[in-house]
């Protein structure tokens, strides 16, 4: 078998990019300038945004009359975050991991334990049960 007989061309004249095929079979497709795809907390909070305008349209996700507010950003912003109950060693690997992209800093946020909060319920609201008396 030859290859001229499996193998097609196309010429660089019939290849499309992205908008041209979203433009006849995308319905109701955007670009949005203002938000570039390389700032993915930017596009994650977008998302969030997205959803939280779903979520104000309607009362089908609220519950017990709870209504987050939504804010553009968190109280983090940008900044990273790591966290690892696993690992009491992390704060180590980070500043490991840091060095080797020249990045230095980290700031504590947390306990060095898992502290529950004030009103998290600690006992078991079931009775504990001994058994039938024989």
């Amino acid at each position: 078998m030859r290859a001229k007989e499996f193998i097609t061309e196309t010429a660089l004249s019939k290849v499309h990019d992205g908008l041209e095929v979203a433009a006849v079979a995308l319905p109701n497709t955007y670009v949005i300038p203002d938000l570039k795809n390389n700032d993915f907390y930017e596009l994650y909070r977008f998302g969030v945004a997205i959803a939280a305008v779903r979520g104000e349209s309607g009362n089908d996700d609220v519950q017990n009359g709870f209504k987050p507010d939504f804010r553009a950003e968190t109280s983090w912003g940008e900044q990273q975050v790591v966290s690892s109950e696993f690992d009491r060693d992390i704060s180590k690997t980070i500043d490991q991991a840091l060095k080797k992209v020249g990045k230095s800093g980290k700031k504590s946020v947390s306990s060095s334990g898992s502290i529950e909060m004030d009103d998290t319920l600690t006992q078991s609201p079931i009775k504990g049960f001994k058994g039938y008396k024989r």
